[in-house]
């Protein structure tokens, strides 16, 4: 089993969005803010790892993650109750920007988040999501409030706080 998670990079935008899944990756937090952002604290799941020939239990490499939303609008949301675990977010209908001057992005996009136990929409020009900590190895497909530093809304990458990547059991 490798020591480290070989993580590509450490800032995912929009421009990598048809790599990435955010398929159950449990919501922590979300919080709008006066930039008209939409910021999420998530648990991404960068791989899930097969079991071995004796064990029947998948582990998943994950990490940390903020995920922000720019220049949202438009957003409509339902919760049925619990913590929100995205299935699939969605992207579509590329259309000019209001603010493609300020932005410097010429497009802006309908989202769609869908959870198990409810769906987010809105319009935005993109995301970009920083990972907080390199990955590590465990079994639960989220991290304990103590492994991952609590809620958290940084914009900082593990490198930049000198963390070295691991693994946890």
């Amino acid at each position: 089993m490798p020591g480290a998670y070989p993580l590509e990079k450490y800032l995912f935008t929009d421009a990598d969005f048809d790599t990435m899944n955010w398929h159950d990756c449990p919501i922590h937090s979300f919080s709008f803010n006066d930039d008209d952002e939409l910021l999420l604290d998530i648990d991404y799941m960068f791989e899930w790892v097969k079991p071995k020939k004796n064990s029947k239990y998948y582990k998943f490499w994950i990490a940390p993650c903020t995920l922000i939303f720019e220049n949202v609008r438009e957003v409509e949301f339902e919760l049925d109750g619990g913590q929100p675990i995205i299935d699939f977010i969605q992207r579509e209908n590329p259309q000019a920007t209001i603010a493609a001057e300020y932005l410097g992005r010429e497009f802006e996009y309908d989202w769609d988040m869908v959870m198990v136990n409810g769906e987010m929409t809105f319009k935005s020009a993109g995301f970009k999501q920083y990972v907080r900590q390199a990955p590590i190895l465990i079994r639960e497909q989220k991290l304990g409030l103590k492994t991952r530093g609590g809620i958290c809304f940084d914009r900082l990458s593990f490198p930049e706080k000198n963390q070295e990547p691991g693994i946890k059991s």
